[in-house]
């Protein structure tokens, strides 16, 4: 009983019946995987991913991406609005250190963008000049060209520095 109040979901009292066990242990994942598969979309704006099916759609364009790029735009959605630095995604991304000297961050952020940005009017990732990658809406001024790419980390809120 003092498993179940300090966090557990279920017991097993010894001895047990193996057959018992694996009943348990299949009607916990088959609760958890109801649960995941309800918060398993994630959308800004009109990108919208769904993790569990591993795709993505804009609108209605199906977005074909590669493995990174599915793991890059994830992190960009699970932190929608944070200003990530290349030492941030990388280390999420590619699980290593980031060295000052290397351009695989900004290679796929990219190739990122050409596939959820290209030919359409809001644009989703953006550079944030000095600190790295920022995914929100932003709608391009087409007579100023403002806001197609880059923010100024002068115009950003103590909040998002």
């Amino acid at each position: 009983i003092k498993g179940i109040e300090i966090g557990g979901d279920d017991y097993l009292t010894k001895p047990f019946a193996f057959a018992e066990l694996i009943v348990r242990i299949k009607s916990l994942l088959r609760r958890a995987n109801q649960s995941d598969y309800k918060s398993s979309v994630i959308h800004i704006a009109d990108l919208k991913m769904d993790i569990a099916k591993r795709t993505v759609h804009r609108g209605n364009t199906n977005i074909k991406l590669t493995a990174k790029e599915f793991a890059l735009l994830q992190l960009f959605l699970e932190r929608q609005g944070e200003v990530l630095p290349r030492t941030v995604i990388a280390s999420q991304v590619w699980d290593i250190n980031f060295e000052s000297d290397t351009n695989v961050i900004d290679v796929a952020i990219r190739r990122l963008r050409i596939k959820i940005d290209d030919g359409f009017d809001i644009k989703l990732i953006h550079t944030v000049r000095g600190m790295g990658y920022k995914l929100e809406p932003l709608a391009v001024d087409v007579d100023s060209g403002m806001g197609d790419d880059s923010i100024n980390k002068d115009s950003l809120t103590s909040n998002e520095r």
